[in-house]
Parts: structure tokens; C-alpha cells; sequence
């Protein structure tokens, strides 16, 4: 039987909300539609939606809200005001809710949660699995839309379990890719309100100055989602080796991402292809392999593939079409001597314990 996948970032909502993506519809459904747009640069090369998903028993995700403040001279892109980013992520939110209501996703809160709805996708067949909802977990990508605790607190009861405080470049609460710098003071407050309320730290996107500043200020469970190896792709958007250490010391997990530019050198960015790399899905192998031997166990890695993160197969190795070839990892991480049990771990086991040891 296929192996169970939990992928820990999937920004589903965006795609919905802002690429106006029906991701219940079949993969190449959704690309008729997009035919002759421009609008964004990976139309008609998307890689996710919900069938896809199911066929890869893709059974739970981590599925993110994400909504950044850019102020008047910011040259990224975002809301013009805090106010606006809240109001996205709750658009984001109600969207979630809808696909709930149609049977497509279902929430999870709890460990016990978790490990239930874990359970009846394994014991599904594929008859069945082609009808079970997909189960949840909220993420928010960068706190910019925090406008207050009390914020934070709705947000907590509306069942988010991880934030990464920063996205890209200079942020409210620090310092992301591309960027450098500490957290600033309402970062380490922010810190210190996640904490309280029990909300993991998501250290994907933190700049290397606040990566350590938070894990200094930040003694709670943490990952790292979406996160690939500097060693490998030399880009400050990567982990390095230090990282990698002081990450899985906490016990952490790291999520392998598929988006090309994460996963060699010298990728230019809207210029390189992946053909001119030859980049394969295998190439994930040598960045699993590198934090195992830092490890020295297959225990703190797993999936995190940001696929259709603003991007699509013009940035995804080769063999990439559709979500549901992350499949076709086993057989490589199998002949690099990964045991049936180290397998089952990185596709989904590693991220489950994970939640199982900190979620209520």
C-alpha cells in the first residue's frame, strides 16, 4: 500500500483567494481554465489541488494563511496596511470554513485529532480515500496580520497551531530572507504570547540573526516547514549546518521543499530552468541525506513541499508534474540504504510524532 504523506506547508488558501483557484477540481481542469492569462507567471503550471492529493494519500497538511504588511517604500509585495493583512487572512479563513462545510478538508486541533484522522486514511482504500476530506492543520506565514494579543488569541481559537513570525525582507516582528537583522522588541513579545498560548515556531524565513535571537528568546516546540540545506543551495533562504544542529537539538523537524531555487546553486531567479540544471526529484535526496548524516538518523526530516507557493512547474525538478509524484522518492531514498521505517517516517511518521508529542 502507498504510504500516508503529511506535507507541513501547503498555501492553499492563497491559491484560492488570490490566484482564484478552484482546487477541487482536477489538475488539468484547473490549467484549461488559466489558459491565455498573464496576470501570474505560473498560470497553467500549477501542481496541487485536492484530487491530486488524495491520489498521493496526501490525508493531513499544514495548510497556512499568509498575508504580509509592505509599507509605502517596501518594494515587496503586499497590503499597505496591517488592518488589510488581517482582513486577507480572515477571507483566508472563511475559505477554509467553506471547504469544510463541502466535506473537502477538516480541521484538526488536537493530537487525538491527529492521530485519528492518521489512522482512517491509512485503514482507507482507495475506493474510499478518493472521499475522505483531507484534514488541516492552520499555519500563519509571517505575523504581519497580528494586529494585537487579542488578536493573536482569536487566531488561537480559531485553531492556528504555528506561525513564522517574518516572510521576506523586513517585517514587523524581524527580519526574513534576504534581510538581517534581530527580532525587534514586538517580536520577542510576540514570542513570548505564542508561548503562552502554546503555538509551535515555525523558523522558516527567519533571517540568521533572528533565527538565533528567537531560538534564544523561544524555548517552545519549533520547525522548520518548508526548509532546505544552505550546503546544497547556497542561498541565506537555506539552513545551515548550525542550523540543521541546533534545530533537530530541540527536536525538532524540517520539511523538505520542492521549489527549484531551494534545491541547488546557482539558480537565478525568473531567468534558470530546470532543464538547465537537469534537476531531478531525487536531488531532495542528497538535502533528506545531509540532515540525516548531521542527525545521524532519519528522525528530524520530513515533507514540506510549498509547491504552488507562487510558483509552479517552471520551477520544479523536471519529474514534477503533480503533487503526487512525491511517491517516487522511495525508490531513490531506499537505494541510499533508507529502511522501509526511515521512509514511512520522512513522508509523514517524523511530523506526526512531532505533533503528537506537542500538540494539546
Amino acid at each position: 500500500m502507498t504510504s500516508l504523506i503529511f506535507d507541513a506547508h501547503l498555501d492553499l488558501s492563497m491559491n484560492a483567494m488570490e490566484w482564484n483557484r478552484d482546487i477541487r477540481l482536477p489538475l488539468v481542469e484547473i490549467r484549461r481554465r488559466e489558459l491565455g492569462l498573464t496576470d501570474k507567471r505560473d498560470r497553467t503550471r500549477n501542481t496541487v489541488c485536492l484530487p491530486e492529493m488524495r491520489r498521493a494519500r496526501i490525508g493531513l497538511c499544514v495548510a497556512t494563511q499568509i498575508a504580509r504588511y509592505s509599507g509605502r517604500f517596501s518594494k515587496l509585495p503586499g497590503w499597505s496596511s496591517p488592518e488589510q493583512a488581517w482582513a486577507q487572512t480572515q477571507g483566508q479563513l472563511a475559505w477554509y470554513r467553506a471547504m469544510e462545510e463541502c466535506g473537502e478538508l477538516v480541521q484538526l486541533r488536537t493530537r487525538a485529532d491527529v492521530e485519528a484522522h492518521a489512522a482512517r486514511w491509512r485503514a482507507a482504500t482507495d475506493e474510499e480515500m478518493a472521499r475522505l476530506p483531507i484534514g488541516y492543520l492552520l499555519s500563519l506565514e509571517g505575523a504581519d496580520s497580528i494586529l494585537s494579543w487579542r488578536h493573536l488569541e482569536k487566531s488561537r481559537a480559531d485553531g492556528l497551531i504555528a506561525i513564522g513570525p517574518v516572510h521576506y525582507g523586513p517585517g514587523i516582528h524581524g527580519h526574513g530572507t534576504d534581510d538581517q537583522g534581530e527580532l525587534t522588541s514586538k517580536g520577542r513579545e510576540l514570542l513570548k504570547e505564542m508561548q503562552r498560548l502554546g503555538i509551535i515556531l515555525d523558523v522558516t524565513h527567519l533571517c540568521d540573526e533572528s533565527f538565533w535571537d528567537a531560538l534564544h528568546h523561544y524555548s517552545g516546540p519549533l520547525w522548520a516547514s518548508h526548509h532546505n540545506c544552505r550546503a546544497l543551495a547556497n542561498w541565506n533562504r537555506q539552513l545551515a549546518g548550525d542550523q540543521i544542529k541546533a534545530i533537530i537539538e530541540r527536536g525538532a523537524v524540517i520539511g523538505m521543499a520542492f521549489d527549484a531555487i531551494m534545491m541547488v546553486h546557482g539558480w537565478a531567479h525568473l531567468r534558470s530552468k530546470p532543464e538547465d540544471f537537469q534537476l531531478k526529484m531525487e536531488k531532495i535526496c542528497e538535502h533528506i541525506d545531509h540532515i540525516c548524516q548531521i542527525a545521524g538518523n532519519a528522525r528530524h526530516v520530513g515533507i514540506g513541499t510549498d509547491l504552488d507557493g507562487g510558483y509552479g512547474t517552471e520551477q520544479t525538478p523536471m519529474d514534477l508534474d503533480s503533487i503526487a509524484d512525491l511517491h517516487s522518492l522511495a525508490a531513490p531514498l531506499a537505494a541510499r540504504g533508507y529502511s522501509p521505517v526511515d521512509i514511512d517516517g520522512i513522508f509523514s511518521g517524523n511530523f506526526l510524532r512531532f505533533l503528537g508529542e506537542h500538540l494539546p
